[in-house]
Parts: C-alpha cells; structure tokens; sequence
C-alpha cells in the first residue's frame, strides 16, 4: 500500500519553483568530494602512463621547454607546478594565459580576506541577530521568519502558488532589533572597497607587465594596423603606401589589401575535401593499418616500422619533403579490389555510375590543382579593408590612436589581429553582411536567453520532492521510502543540471559566434566570453533570484515594468532563499568538477568514438595535437562565482558562500596553471584584452550586490542604511566610467614610451616584477617573447594564394613515380622530392584528441 503520509505534507506549491528541495548542503558536500577525489586521483594516476594527453604541450610545443619536468610520482608534481612562478607562465604561455590566471590569483586574495573578515566580524552579528546556517542546517526553523512577515527564509512551501507580493501596501511590522543592519551598510562599503581595492591594483600590475612584455618585441603582428573604410580611389598597394607616408608617422613596409577571394577559397575548400576522400580510399584500399601503441600514450595507433632500413629510409625522405606525393597509380594483387564510389551525372543529376573511387578521386584532385594554379594568377576586386605594415611599432601605435580622417567610418585604423588568427573569409565580407549577421545573431541570443529560463527553472524546481508528487506522484512515493536516493535528488541533482547545462550551450555560442563574420579568431573568443556571460549571469542568476519560478516570470516581469523598486524587493528576498542552492552550486563547480576538467574527462570519454570514425594518416595527425583551450568556456562560470561570492558575502550564508568561493578559485588557479602550461594549446593572440571584459563585469557585479543589500535591509524596515546605500550605486557608475577613460585605453595599446627603439630591443624585463626565466644553459632563440616566436617568418598574405598544395598522406605505399607539373609556390628541386617521397611525414603516435575546426576559417 502507497505512503500518502507525503500529501498531508505537501501544500501547494509551484513545481517550477528553483528554490525547493535545497536544504541538505553536506550532501552536496559528501557528493561532490566523492567526485572530486575519485577524479583526482584517476588523474594522478594516470597522468605518467597517458603523457601524450596530459603533457601533450610539453611534448610538442617550443615555448612549453622553459618549463620544469614534473616527476612521475603520483603527487610530485604538485610542488614543481606550485613553483612555477608568474614570469615562466608568461614567457611560456603568453599574455592571455597570465591574465585569466591573474583573475583567479586576485580572486583568492580578495575572498582569503573578506572570509576572515565575515568569520572574525559578521559571523558573531548574524549568529546573535538573526539564523546562522550551518552545513546540516543551512535554513533556519519551519517557524522562523524575518521582521518582515512576507520574507521567509523557512521552506517555500508555506507560499501559495505564485503569490504576487505587494511590498509596500503591508503593515510595517518589527519583531527585533534592527540595529545590527548598519553593520550591513558598513560592510557593503568595505567590500565594495576592497573589491575595486583589488581590482585596480591587478589592473595595474597587468598594464605594467602588459607594456613591458609588448614594448620589448617587435613583431609583424605589432607592426601593422587593419585599416577599414579605404575610399575606392585608394584601393591599391602603392596609394595607400602613399598615403600612410603623407602623414608622417613613418615608413610603410608592405600592403595587403583583401580582395574578394571567395572563389579561391571555394576551390581550395572542395580541394581539402577531395583529398580527404581520397586518402580514405587509399586507407580502404590498403587496409586499415593500426601502428603499435606507446605505453605513454592512450590505447590507440602508432606507425610500424617493418625493418631497421625502412626506418631509415623513411626519416631520409621526411628530411627531403615534407608535403609527399603519394597521388597515382598502384599496382595490387588482382584478388584485392579497389574502392569504389557512384558519381551523379545528366540532367539534373538523375543518372549515376559507379567509378574506381582512387581514380576518380586523383583525376578530381588533378583538376582542381590546375584550377587553383589559374586561380591564383588572376586579379580580383579590392575590398575596403587592408593590412599596412609599418616599419616599427611606434608607427603603429601612433596610427591606431589617432584619427586619419575626418569622414565618419572612412580610413579606421585599428590593431592587427596575428596573422595565423585572421579568418580570411570574413575579411571581404560587405560591411553590410557582417552587420546584417551581427544583429541577427545577437537578437536570436537574446531570444534564446529568454527561452532557457523555461528548461533551467523547470528542470531545477522539478527535482523537489513536493513539485515530483504533483508531476510524478509514483516517483514521489519511491523517494519517500528511500532517504539516500531523495537526498541526491532533492540537493544534487539541482545544481547538477544547472553546471551541466553550463557546460553544453558555450558550444552553441562558440558555433553562433564563428558565424558572426569576425575577422580573427581572437575577437570571436573574446565573443563567446560575452556571450557565455549573459547567459550564466542572466539565467542562472537573475532568472533564478528577480523573476523566481518560471510560471512566475511574465507577472514579476510586468510588475517590475510598472514600479522598478519591485526589483531590488524582489532580489532582497530571493537572494537570501537561494543562498543554499548558490552554496550547493559553488560547492558542485569548485569541489566536484574542477578535478573532472583536470582529468579532462570530456576528451577521454569521447576519444573512443572519435578513434572509431579516424581512418586515414591525417585523421591520426589530427587526434595527435594538443587539445584547444577556450577562455570562453571556463571564465564566464568562474566571473559568476565571483558575483555570488560578492553578492553573499554580508547576509548570514555569506561565510560558506565565500570560504567554498574561495576554494573554487585556488582549485582552479592551478587546474587551468596545469592545462595552459602542460596539457593545452591557446593559438589564439589577444593580448590580454579579456582583462576589460572581467572587469566590467566584476563592476556589474557589485552593482548587483549593492541593490540586493539595499533590498534586505529595506526589507527590514531600516531605510536609513538601505537608503545610505544609494550613493554607493551612483559611485559604481562612476567608477565604471572612470576606469573605462582612465585604464581601458592601456589595456588595449601600447605607450610610446614603453616601446623600446633598436638599440635596446635586446633588454630582458628580468628587472621589472616580471621576468622570463629560463634554464640554465637553455637557449631557446634571441626573441624574448612567445608571440615573436609564434610569429617567425609569417606574413599578412591569405593562405589560399600561397599555401602549398598538399599531397595526400598514405600509409604503407610501395613507391611510384609521376610526373606532375609544380605549382608557382613550389621550385624545382622542391618538386623533385615530393615526387620521390612515398609516404606519410607524419607520425601517428600517442595520439589523444582532435582539435576543432578553427583551422577551417583560416
């Protein structure tokens, strides 16, 4: 017989309602430390058996030898990583990668702080004047309320189904002290502070060693400007040198003016498919070889070596040529057949035939090539953007900050991105289209922002026991008798939903940006970072907080519209009935899947499936690079914490929302140390720009806290505080402006003065507070920089012009001679040994992941 002792319990309640169920924290907490450690300990252990996954950028990359070796033990390498200091993190993993880790460095000496604070001050205040949660008692008791009869902080479910809340209509009742609530005004101050206090002095810090690290290199990159709007009368080479020089701000060394390649791009685009296809009938063809397995790398394929000769035959011919000709004829047994494909032809296509694929593929390839070869030769129509390579960078500089014309949007001269980050088909993209594409994309992520509130509120109040019986009666029923399972449904599952959604739809975002018609790769991460954003700060918290339960969303939203104080009321009152499931969310993100993004879980679970559809040589080369890291997936969620932890720093939670704050950011300072410096490959060159980006949302941020604590304390019937708080608002605002006039401008160029001429280029910034540390005895190049590294012998020159036309990557071939007309890139003796290499340059060892598709933009 059903229990129905659960109806008597349950009063009527929203099952939309995100608040409910969340009142178990240390089940959070045994959960999520279970994950975590089961998860770093897996790493650890297999962190020396798998290093072409977890060392896979010290294995490949130049810029990685700086660092030190970590030991095989199990946990030794945390000490060497924990030494690895801030100028080895910037000689080897550039700018980008100081900056995201300085927001996390920062974030641990501002919340070590504010914690002790909150524990030594507000703790003994909140615990005498109002309920102090604690991790087995997070809410306070079932007839506890606050001064106000309608904020609760008992259960929900003593609310009617989405009762709306007249604030100022009701009886100004107080049961207590109030008194206690100007140390609520005064710590709303002091952290708002000690926030900017923090902020500004690693703003500062990263100017510095941002001007240093740029004014002591001198990189292609560096100098050259993007210059925008160019009149139709300037649209050649030799005007624009002409009219850079006219202005004298310096020497023009080279002009690439983008012209409308589109064709080109298309021919080269079905030529990377067409090879593609080919090498995979050569693989069916000569059988799906799978090499040896390295101990040190997943259980996956390395190249067999048939006998000592062939071993050193094959390394003479990789010496030889890169690229092999491995297109032609091939003579089998006659018991072996070959592939074959069915091609479509006629009239409408309606007739087919089936074709030795090998055949087919190679003639295709071979037409192809001729058209790019005249493709190349032909003269196509300038576009209004070009790349002007000055002779130094303080020519550069000088352009960039300065107006060159008095027309409006005519002859904009901005920053270059790096050239191996420009997207060349978006650079003849009509500035129309591309703002066309931007507002479509942007009002179709405001739309979907909008409708995620329905999944992400649903599917959290869902999960509470009261909202499942009037969904799910029998489910309910089943929970009921079993305390484990309702325990992990009620308090995990919740946050679990919210960090996995979190997790998901950054991948739509990245998709939806790369379609934006950004010029470099650069600006669309610094895209996804924006948009990423809105989504975590909008849905999982204002969703959550101003507008409550879904089925409560239009009614809050047209009360607001009507009288804007609601907001503040409204946020006041969630805030302080959302703090356990914030905690349980930092909890899970911080404790539970920090160490899962260590184990780099994701790459490790889908690599089978991956490895089952890699058949060729490339696919293999592919699965063997360094995994990309996108600052866009990981700093959103870590600026929303953040948030939170600022927004819950005076109210009573306000101690365990900082102190599991806090170790989410030291848990993740040396998880992404470890990813950026061993494990990940960053290609994208910003410079640091995101620095900005974390600051105004850090300014957002307090914003938010201070009209929250205007609210709770309005709440409270002390409106002189909440309205001594108003000043604060208007100082933010301020601040905002201030920081966007005074600081922004050398977060984005660089200062003359920083540049270094000629005769001191050579200067190492060992003399600032940071310096490039290398080994003893290591010599890596006379650059002192990552990026004139990344940058040697590059040009601003749009790879389908001159990009060799690569030969397909075959395993195992006997060798064959053709005869096959050079391209205009390749010279005679280049050709010669392509045509006499016969197989792969490329070894397909400790393979581990794919890298995305970026490389197809460029």
């Amino acid at each position: 017989m059903a229990d129905f002792s659960i109806y008597e319990t349950c009063s009527k309640t929203d099952p939309t309602d995100p608040t409910r169920g969340q009142t178990q924290t240390y089940v959070q907490l045994v959960l999520s430390s279970a994950l975590g450690i089961s998860a770093f300990l897996a790493f650890c252990i297999l962190r020396p058996k798998w290093k072409s996954l977890y060392a896979a950028r010290k294995k490949q990359s130049d810029a990685a030898v700086v660092l030190p070796e970590l030991p095989d033990t199990m946990f030794g390498w945390m000490p060497v990583l924990f030494k690895v200091t801030e100028g080895q993190v910037l000689a080897s993993a550039g700018l980008d990668a100081f900056v995201f880790l300085s927001f996390f460095k920062m974030s641990m000496r501002l919340f070590t702080v504010m914690f002790l604070l909150s524990v030594v001050i507000l703790l003994p205040i909140n615990k005498h004047f109002d309920h102090l949660p604690w991790l087995w008692d997070p809410e306070p008791p079932n007839n506890q309320t606050l001064e106000y009869p309608f904020v609760t902080m008992a259960s929900p479910a003593k609310t009617a189904w989405a009762d709306s809340l007249d604030v100022m209509s009701l009886p100004k009742l107080k049961v207590g002290s109030i008194s206690y609530l100007w140390a609520y005004l005064v710590f709303t101050y002091l952290f708002t502070g000690l926030a900017l206090y923090f902020m500004v002095q690693q703003t500062r810090r990263i100017i510095q060693i941002r001007q240093d690290y740029l004014g002591s290199q001198s990189t292609i990159t560096d100098r050259t400007i993007k210059l925008s709007g160019i009149p139709e009368d300037l649209r050649s080479e030799a005007e624009i040198a002409e009219f850079i020089e006219k202005l004298e701000i310096g020497k023009v060394e080279n002009v690439t003016i983008c012209r409308d390649w589109k064709t080109l791009d298309d021919l080269m685009d079905q030529r990377a498919s067409i090879l593609r296809r080919l090498e995979k009938a050569w693989t069916v063809h000569l059988g799906n070889k799978r090499p040896r397995r390295n101990v040190e790398s997943l259980p996956i394929v390395e190249p067999i070596q048939s006998s000592a000769e062939d071993s050193i035959g094959e390394q003479d011919r990789e010496e030889d040529a890169e690229d092999a000709n491995l297109l032609g004829s091939h003579i089998t047994s006659y018991e072996k057949s070959r592939p074959t494909t069915r091609i479509w032809y006629g009239f409408l296509k309606l007739q087919s035939r089936t074709v030795d694929a090998i055949d087919y593929y190679t003639e295709q390839l071979r037409k192809l090539d001729d058209k790019i070869v005249q493709a190349r030769r032909k003269h196509y129509e300038a576009t209004p953007l070009a790349f002007v390579t000055m002779d130094s960078t303080a020519s550069s500089q000088m352009a960039v900050q300065t107006l060159l014309d008095p027309s409006p949007m005519r002859l904009v001269a901005n920053l270059a991105p790096a050239p191996s980050d420009i997207i060349w088909r978006n650079t003849y993209m009509t500035r129309s289209s591309r703002t066309l594409r931007t507002w479509t994309i942007t009002i179709f992520i405001f739309v979907l922002t909008i409708i995620w509130l329905i999944p992400v509120a649903t599917l959290a109040g869902l999960l509470d026991l009261c909202s499942i019986q009037q969904v799910w009666p029998e489910l309910a029923d089943l929970l009921k008798r079993h305390e484990i399972v309702k325990a992990l449904v009620q308090t995990g599952l919740p946050t679990l939903v919210v960090s996995l959604l979190n997790i998901a739809v950054p991948f739509l975002y990245d998709y939806l940006a790369n379609k934006q018609g950004f010029i470099s790769q650069g600006h669309v991460e610094l895209s996804v970072i924006s948009k990423n954003f809105l989504f975590t700060f909008f849905n999982v918290f204002l969703v959550f907080t101003v507008f409550g339960a879904a089925s409560q969303f239009w009614t809050v939203f047209q009360e607001s519209l009507r009288d804007a104080t609601k907001i503040a009321y409204r946020l006041a009152q969630a805030i302080q009935s959302l703090a356990v499931f914030y905690t349980n969310f930092i909890l899970l993100q911080g404790i539970g899947l920090m160490p899962f993004r260590l184990l780099e879980f994701g790459s490790v679970s889908l690599y089978p499936f991956v490895l089952m559809f890699s058949k060729t040589p490339r696919d293999y080369a592919e699965l063997a690079q360094p995994p990309l890291f996108k600052y866009g997936f990981y700093l959103p969620t870590a600026i929303l914490i953040y948030i939170l932890c600022i927004v819950y720093s005076v109210l009573p939670a306000g101690y365990m929302v900082l102190f599991f704050g806090l170790v989410y950011f030291a848990f993740g300072y040396y998880t992404y140390k470890y990813q950026l410096l061993y494990a990940m490959e960053h290609p994208q060159h910003s410079t640091g720009r995101a620095w900005t980006m974390i600051c105004y949302r850090i300014l957002v941020g307090l914003g938010v806290f201070q009209v929250a604590m205007a609210g709770v304390i309005a709440l409270k019937t002390a409106f002189t505080p909440a309205a001594l708080i108003v000043p604060l608002i208007g100082f933010t605002f301020w601040f905002s402006y201030y920081f966007a006039r005074t600081f922004e401008p050398l977060t984005k160029y660089i200062a003359l003065r920083s540049i270094r001429r000629n005769s001191d280029a050579a200067i190492n910034i060992s003399d600032e507070d940071i310096a490039f540390i290398r080994q003893p005895g290591y010599i890596r190049r006379q650059s002192l920089t990552l990026d004139e590294s990344r940058e040697k012998g590059l040009r601003f020159v749009n790879p389908s012009l001159t990009a060799p036309l690569e030969k397909a990557w075959i395993k195992d071939r006997p060798e064959v001679r053709l005869e096959v007309e050079p391209s205009p890139s390749e010279t005679p003796s280049e050709h010669a040994n392509q045509v006499d290499s016969t197989t792969s340059s490329i070894s397909l060892g400790d393979t581990h992941i794919w890298r995305d598709n970026a490389g197809d933009n460029v």
